[in-house]
């Protein structure tokens, strides 16, 4: 193991998010995804000769949406241009996109995760552009034995590509920051954000150096990576392997490398082309235009509440703590969720707890989501509701949540249906303390001599006996007034 603890990473991302558009960027094909291939195609976005782009209106206001939620500085003066370079699912021989006139200048993007003390800190991610551009085709390996087969659906696909300053110092700040993009452009709706679809993804650009210096290293920029844990394990991996190389005095070569899954490792895919190699220029059939003052600030005044600006309600107004709150808000669904329950007057912390921990371990386990759960958020505020009165114990909740989840029913029917109301009678409590006391004398000799961990065993012992209806806080307190 090389001395990794000396040097510093460096990494910028580049994340491709696919706009939410009924029609492509310069045409005005469908945006479907799963159709037949080359069905979704037309002249424009083949390049055929005499076919001329036009700007999908729709395409250029969720850009703006998104530089506004970025903090970015909006463009006055737009245009596109034409990046050059010979690839078989780019039909046209170039790619439509923004080189020096981009719709989005400058911004930043403020992201929450855990220090070395468990402590929540902010860290805030300049944003260098966020610029317009159409999607290629793809490449198919399969279908014909040594061929491959070439799909234009995508082609002409409106694309917002964001890109980060080099101001990400580790994997676990880069998957914080996807975390908290992907949140922002859920809120936005201005991309479903499936990853499996191709709506977003992510490269990252990786490099090292001794700490102290300030001249950044060669970096290689890793492709091929279709999920935010790919995206935090390819990073790790690809710190460490240019680690290695430093320390053994050989080259770190700029290139473009490709993540393997399966073996856990990034591979060379071609060495890295300059941006002077695309041959930018721009693009002769969109005049450059203006956004008008007018225009940005009627967009502005569309954007709902963000993440941060929720998470700092919940914090305010329903006590919860900074690591909860951000947890939430990390998905819409789960926040509308979560509020959706507090109406029912639940308490919030209670709530929390069950929806991030027991609700959301039951959903893993069942493979599916939360938008497809049956317990719902009044079904679950129900639940939450008895254990809040102390109808039931959270031990018994947790074999309620799981029938409900294959029932449907409420929480209220399961428990009168099954007799599993908690028992808050002292009288009755106080004789199985009793029993239990007279059944266990060794552990009540090991507690009265000094071994305290043998009361969480007569306590069990009381819970076993009453099948978990008794109430944990008065069975314990009524059993150590026994024992004293």
């Amino acid at each position: 193991m090389t001395a990794i603890n000396d040097y510093e990473s460096v990494i910028g991302l580049e994340v491709h998010v696919q706009l939410d558009t009924a029609s492509k960027i310069f045409c005005g094909c469908p945006t479907v995804f799963g159709t037949e291939p080359n069905r979704n195609s037309c002249p424009v976005c083949l390049g055929m000769p005499g076919s001329l782009p036009v700007l999908n209106e729709r395409v250029l206001e969720l850009g703006i949406r998104v530089g506004h939620a970025l903090d970015c500085q909006i463009s006055e003066r737009v245009k596109f241009d034409r990046k050059n370079y010979f690839y078989p699912d780019l039909p046209k021989a170039y790619q439509i996109s923004q080189y020096d006139m981009p719709v989005n200048g400058p911004g930043f993007l403020t992201i929450e995760l855990k220090d070395a003390d468990g402590q929540m800190i902010e860290r805030k991610i300049r944003i260098l552009r966020a610029h317009l551009e159409e999607d290629a085709g793809k490449l198919l390996h399969e279908g014909i034995e040594g061929a491959t087969l070439v799909d234009y659906n995508r082609a002409g696909i409106p694309l917002l590509e964001i890109v980060s300053e080099p101001d990400l110092r580790s994997a676990d700040e880069a998957y914080a920051y996807l975390i908290s993009l992907k949140a922002i452009l859920q809120y936005l709706e201005v991309s479903d954000c499936n990853m499996e679809e191709g709506s977003l993804r992510c490269d990252a650009n990786v490099s090292v150096r001794k700490k102290g210096e300030t001249r950044l290293g060669t970096k290689a920029e890793i492709k091929n990576l279709n999920s935010f844990k790919a995206v935090h394990k390819s990073i790790q991996y690809e710190i460490e392997r240019q680690v290695n190389l430093v320390e053994n005095q050989e080259k770190v070569i700029q290139e473009t490398r490709l993540w393997n899954d399966v073996k856990g490792q990034t591979f060379t895919m071609r060495s890295k082309e300059e941006a002077h190699d695309y041959r930018y220029f721009p693009e002769p059939d969109l005049v450059p235009f203006t956004i008008s003052n007018e225009m940005k600030e009627k967009l502005r005044s569309t954007l709902p509440e963000l993440p941060r600006q929720r998470s700092k309600r919940f914090q305010e107004k329903f006590g919860l703590s900074a690591y909860d709150a951000a947890v939430l808000v990390q998905e819409k669904m789960t926040a509308d969720y979560f509020e959706e329950c507090l109406k029912a007057g639940v308490p919030a912390k209670l709530t929390s707890n069950w929806l991030q921990s027991e609700l959301m371990a039951l959903l893993n386990e069942k493979k599916t989501t939360l938008k497809k759960s049956p317990v719902g958020p009044a079904a679950l505020a129900g639940l939450v509701s008895l254990i809040d009165k102390q109808t039931i114990s959270g031990k018994i909740a947790k074999d309620v949540l799981p029938i409900m989840f294959e029932t449907g029913k409420s929480a209220e029917a399961i428990v009168k249906e099954k007799g599993l109301v908690q028992v808050t009678d002292t009288k009755q409590i106080e004789e199985v303390v009793e029993r239990v006391i007279a059944a266990n004398p060794k552990s009540v000799e090991d507690f009265r001599s000094g071994k305290t961990q043998a009361l969480s065993f007569l306590v069990g012992q009381i819970m076993k006996e009453t099948k978990g209806k008794a109430n944990p806080q008065l069975a314990n307190q009524i059993l150590e007034q026994k024992l004293k």
